[in-house]
């Protein structure tokens, strides 16, 4: 449970379910939410982006790693990310519109700010999911498959993400998981002890030979080598990477969703706020980090300093506090 206080008086509190284990899938820590079945949202585009890896679009478009990292990402809309994306699109020839996810403005502040400034509007590119409809429209050309219904259910790429998605998480996934998510993309809901399962699992093929190794292997060292273009400046996300050194890889989803992978020990874990508000993440991440040394003390006053459970309102002033209670099940 974390709590904001003002004053001493608790005025929110937010329940987090988790679930923490090691590369051997033994539970390391639990709420007792193991079966509760949660929507991951974009935390696990990283699945999503391998079919897009094995069609060999990269080495034929000539991509960069930042633009492979951009697959995975939840871009927040910044001169980097939009740069990259427009050189994608010149890359593969189509027309920005081709993209499904919609539009809208950058989730930066700043770079909102300065398309505003400019009496430009935003675009497809805009959008966080870009990326992601880049990568699969361009496996569709490598593939020769229909790109105008390309995010429909029975489309080839979206069955080969499925089988992706199967096979890490060794589990069907059934018809009435299945649903579309904010970027008209399908989505479907895990329970989350799979979705641990699906990370040891990603752990086991980074480090060795074992599902989509070579992929995988791609796909995580371009994000971990390039941390802001899977979320940005102001990402939870990209901030944890930069500061874990190639160490951590990890990825944060719509309401409240966060999962992340420990390279270096194999401890996977995923996080899910019950009432969506992804202000309870960093507190209580980053102190799971610290019990389970998944982070030094160096790279966690960092975090801290930026991610500050201590409340200012506007005028600077300290008002309260956000506080955690950590309730292990057994």
């Amino acid at each position: 449970i974390t709590t904001l206080k003002r004053s001493e008086i608790i005025e929110s509190s937010h329940v987090v379910k988790v679930l923490i284990s090691d590369i051997n899938n033994k539970v390391l820590f639990n709420t007792g939410n193991d079966n509760d079945y949660i929507f991951p949202r974009s935390s696990i585009k990283i699945f999503q982006a391998i079919p897009f890896i094995k069609t060999n679009a990269v080495n034929y478009f000539k991509l960069s790693k930042k633009q492979i990292a951009l697959a995975c990402s939840s871009h927040r809309g910044e001169n980097y990310h939009m740069n990259e994306l427009n050189d994608w699109i010149k890359k593969i020839g189509i027309d920005k519109k081709k993209l499904r996810c919609g539009i809208h403005n950058p989730l930066n502040s700043k770079a909102s700010e300065s398309l505003l400034r400019s009496n430009k509007q935003a675009n497809q590119l805009h959008n966080n999911c870009a990326g992601k409809h880049l990568a699969m429209i361009t496996s569709c050309l490598i593939k020769n498959y229909k790109q105008k219904n390309y995010l429909e259910f029975y489309h080839p790429h979206q069955i080969a993400i499925r089988e992706i998605f199967e096979k890490f998480s060794n589990s069907k996934i059934n018809k009435k998981c299945f649903t579309v998510d904010g970027c008209s993309a399908p989505q479907y809901c895990f329970k989350m002890k799979k979705i641990t399962e699906m990370l040891i699992n990603l752990i086991k093929s980074y480090k060795g030979n074992f599902y989509d190794s070579n992929e995988i292997k791609i796909l995580i060292n371009s994000v971990v080598s390039n941390p802001k273009y899977i979320g940005g400046s102001d990402s939870f996300d990209s901030n944890i990477m930069m500061v874990s050194n190639k160490r951590i890889f990890c990825k944060g989803g719509a309401e409240g969703v966060f999962l992340f992978a420990d390279l270096r020990t194999g401890i996977a874990g995923v996080f899910k706020v019950s009432d969506g508000n992804e202000r309870a993440l960093p507190p209580i991440i980053l102190d799971i980090f610290s019990h389970f040394k998944i982070m030094n003390t160096k790279e966690l006053k960092i975090l801290n300093k930026k991610y500050n459970l201590t409340l200012k309102n506007h005028a600077k002033k300290v008002i309260g506090s956000m506080d955690i209670k950590l309730n292990y099940h057994k």
